[in-house]
């Protein structure tokens, strides 16, 4: 067999970066609803197009670019169908709070449902994978954020008969996580608990707005 030569490697990369920035400017063209992440750019270890999930936000497509977002202790929830192979991502702070906000559960987990039932996702079919909780800010444990946003998302989607195919949630790790909306697949990064300090301070965020009041495997790679 013979092995491609180093130029012939570079000029492939080269084709995939410059369609990749492609496939960025036509996403950055479309027109996006209040709450739908809008942070587009060509990701260079995958080699494809990405979207980047904020907090309060949340992306629905049926196709496979990245949809991806960092955790501490909030909540990231993967919906997939797999027939009509469309799937979507949010990210949520809290359980819930004041006013429509995709910052809460309760709102977050409706506005992504209801999203893929617009696109042709039939909530019947839906499976979901859960990421996030951890407790990543040392001596806050007593507010539990992590463990309340993981048993609410658990509690929810059991009252909706959305089934959790798998999830990696609560522990002390940061993570990434990294989506593919049209074939369901999920990868997530257990992150050290060093240099986080946006997500540290997105965290006292979350815990200054709360009320006082185990992880499993499945199909989920990691990278």
């Amino acid at each position: 067999m013979t092995l491609p030569s180093a130029s012939s490697a570079m000029q492939q990369s080269a084709a995939l970066a410059s369609a990749g920035a492609a496939r960025v400017a036509q996403l950055k063209s479309v027109t996006r609803k209040t709450g739908e992440a809008s942070f587009f750019f060509y990701e260079a270890h995958f080699k494809n197009a990405a979207v980047k999930v904020l907090p309060g936000e949340y992306f629905v497509d049926n196709d496979d670019l990245l949809v991806m977002t960092t955790l501490g202790s909030c909540i990231a929830a993967c919906l997939w169908d797999r027939h009509a192979q469309i799937g979507g991502m949010n990210h949520f702070m809290l359980p819930e709070g004041h006013g429509d906000s995709g910052r809460y559960g309760s709102y977050a987990m409706e506005l992504l449902i209801n999203e893929m039932m617009k696109r042709g996702a039939s909530k019947n079919r839906m499976e979901a994978k859960i990421f996030g909780g951890g407790a990543v800010i040392s001596g806050m444990n007593t507010i539990n954020v992590g463990e309340r946003n993981t048993n609410f998302v658990i509690d929810f989607l059991k009252l909706e008969r959305i089934p959790i195919v798998s999830k990696d949630v609560m522990d002390v790790y940061p993570r990434k996580v990294c989506f593919l909306p049209k074939s369901g697949k999920a990868m997530v990064k257990r992150l050290a608990p060093t240099n986080t300090d946006a997500l540290v301070q997105q965290d006292k965020a979350a815990a200054q707005r709360a009320q006082p009041v185990a992880s499993s495997g499945g199909s989920i790679d990691l990278f």
